[in-house]
Parts: C-alpha cells; sequence; structure tokens
C-alpha cells in the first residue's frame, strides 16, 4: 500500500524548459477551474463530506491502478507515455487536476483581485520561482520589457480595466509570443508536453525509490545473497 501513496504523490521535479511558461504566458486569459461544488457545510458534515469525498477519490484511483500495467523505465518514451495516460485516466475519473491546470487555477485565483499589469507580472514571477519553474527563453524579462514600454507610452501605471491600455499590452506580447515561436493553437501541445516531462520525472522518483527499498532489504541477513531485480520487472499492481 505505501507504493501506492508513492504513486498518487506529487514529486518534485524542476523543469528546465519552455513548456511550463508558454501556458503561463502564451494566454493568460484561459483558465481551467472547476465548477463551483455544492454549498459550504458546517463542522461535522463538512468533515464527512471532506473524508468521504477523498476517500471516493482515493479508492477511484487504486481501482484504475490495479488493472493498469506500469513500467517503471523513465528512459523509454512508451514508459513514460503508459504512465501518463493512466495518470491522466486517473485524473479524469478522480475529477482532479492536472499539472498545467494547477498552475493556471493558480494563476486565477492569485491574480484575479490584482487590479494593475505590474503586480499582475510580479505574482506570475512569485508563482514561477516558488514552483520551482525555470525561464530559459527570458520570456519574463521580456514581457517587464513590453509592460515598460506601454506604461511610457501612456505616461501613468496600467489598470487592468484599461481596455485600451491592455489592448497595447497584450499586442506587445503577442509579438514576443510570435518572437518566440509560441502559438495559441498549440496550448494542447504544450499540454502534453508538460504532462510527459511530470511522468518521466515521477517514474525516475519511482525508480530511486524502488532502487533504495531494494537496497536497504539486500543489507538484511536472509537477502544478502540475492540479486537485486531490474525494476522494470516489477509490476506495481503486486504492491497495491
Amino acid at each position: 500500500m505505501a507504493f501506492s501513496f508513492r504513486l498518487l504523490s506529487k514529486s518534485k521535479p524542476v523543469f528546465g524548459s519552455q513548456t511550463t511558461l508558454q501556458q503561463a504566458h502564451a494566454i493568460p486569459t484561459r483558465f481551467f477551474a472547476k465548477q463551483a461544488g455544492p454549498p459550504a457545510l458546517k463542522g461535522d458534515d463538512m468533515l464527512k463530506g471532506i473524508f468521504f469525498d477523498v476517500k471516493k477519490k482515493f479508492e477511484t484511483a487504486l481501482g484504475i491502478l490495479r488493472k493498469e500495467k506500469i513500467t517503471i523505465d523513465p528512459e523509454d518514451p512508451a514508459a513514460v507515455s503508459q504512465y501518463a495516460k493512466v495518470m491522466k485516466t486517473i485524473r479524469e475519473k478522480a475529477d482532479l487536476f492536472s499539472e498545467s491546470q494547477r498552475i493556471q487555477f493558480t494563476i486565477q485565483t492569485r491574480t484575479q483581485n490584482i487590479p494593475d499589469a505590474r503586480n499582475y507580472l510580479l505574482t506570475l514571477k512569485e508563482i514561477r520561482i516558488k514552483r520551482g519553474l525555470t525561464d530559459e527563453l527570458g520570456a519574463e524579462a521580456m514581457m517587464f520589457d513590453a509592460l515598460e514600454k506601454v506604461e511610457k507610452e501612456l505616461k501613468k501605471p496600467l489598470m487592468r480595466n484599461d481596455k485600451k491600455g491592455m489592448a497595447l499590452l497584450i499586442a506587445e506580447f503577442d509579438k514576443i509570443n510570435k518572437k518566440l515561436g509560441i502559438r495559441k493553437e498549440d496550448l494542447p501541445k504544450y499540454e502534453e508536453q508538460l504532462e510527459l516531462k511530470i511522468a518521466k520525472a515521477q517514474l525516475e522518483e519511482l525508480k530511486k525509490d524502488a532502487l533504495e527499498a531494494m537496497e536497504t532489504q539486500k543489507k538484511r541477513e536472509e537477502f544478502k545473497d540475492e540479486e537485486m531485480v531490474d525494476v522494470k520487472s516489477l509490476d506495481i499492481r503486486n504492491f497495491i
């Protein structure tokens, strides 16, 4: 059962690519918020509701993991793709956010009450740093330069309810996206790339954990003469 908990937990990769920033910057108006839930409950009813909801999601995930074959081989694209597919099925069936949806939802909730463009961009930067994301393309600096240009033209700070000013800024962002080769219609591809990177990172974590567990077991007297098995041969379904 411990192995299944590890599968369901979020590993902590640092993505050294443009994919996540493409999603954060390319289409700032596209958010993936879940639908509003039922009216808020109080006291024991609220706790019971949370418990049964988590229990249902967990049982749904385990049910899928008991059926699907996962190969712990982060270097095999087919294994990574299959793992990503299984995790996507779990998210859909258990009504969970994907990583890209989490990022977009975080942006939406953190920025919805920010009145000015500068603090909006600063909040995006803060979110990026806290999530361990890198900006290898330099998109962030370009966005701040674009804001400086627009505010200089307006001769005042840009407020988000300033339709004319925001139109100017979005036009500048469109130029940046074009320069970086980021297209709105490619967003699904960026999302898929991100999920594959996450899947590979999580498989690497699973492989590391499995090897550490076998090394620990091998130190025990009764297993000292046993050879370590290849983690690719492990069937996770046997540990659930």
